[in-house]
């Protein structure tokens, strides 16, 4: 692997890096955490996904989710579901009280894309946003 190879690979792992500190940061004065933040987003995705599929797609531990989900479900934003095709299994679905914490996440969302994206041009943003997701279609189709 030549410098610049190496030099990528990090570039793009301390950019994700700092991009979760900018939003942690963000979010400082707001109940929400980037984790729950994660769950939130992942679930107005995937409405209905079960559990453990959603803890596969976090890459977190079933029981670490788990804790989540309660803590989640605790306050009326998250609601599990029994799953119509396996009585042991549960799906997931927000609830309308999750809507203002989406909106939060979504705004945050735009403030750190900005100070990211700061400088460039739009046609810049555009080749950016084309680029990462042409890497993410490469590294996904392994």
């Amino acid at each position: 692997m030549t410098l610049s190879e190496t030099s990528f690979t990090l570039l793009l792992a301390d950019a994700a890096r700092l991009m979760r500190h900018a939003f942690v940061a963000t979010l400082q004065d707001s109940p929400l955490t980037l984790a729950r933040a994660r769950v939130l987003i992942h679930l107005e995705r995937n409405e209905g996904i079960r559990q453990v599929a959603l803890a596969e797609r976090l890459e977190i531990q079933p029981m670490t989710l788990v804790r989540m989900i309660d803590q989640l479900a605790n306050e009326g934003l998250v609601e599990r579901r029994p799953d119509p095709a396996d009585r042991r299994a549960h799906q997931l679905y927000l609830t309308a009280a999750a809507r203002p914490q989406l909106e939060i996440i979504a705004q945050t969302g735009v403030v750190v894309r900005e100070k990211a994206l700061a400088g460039m041009t739009e046609a810049e943003r555009a080749q950016t946003i084309a680029l990462l997701e042409r890497i993410c279609r490469n590294l996904a189709a392994e």
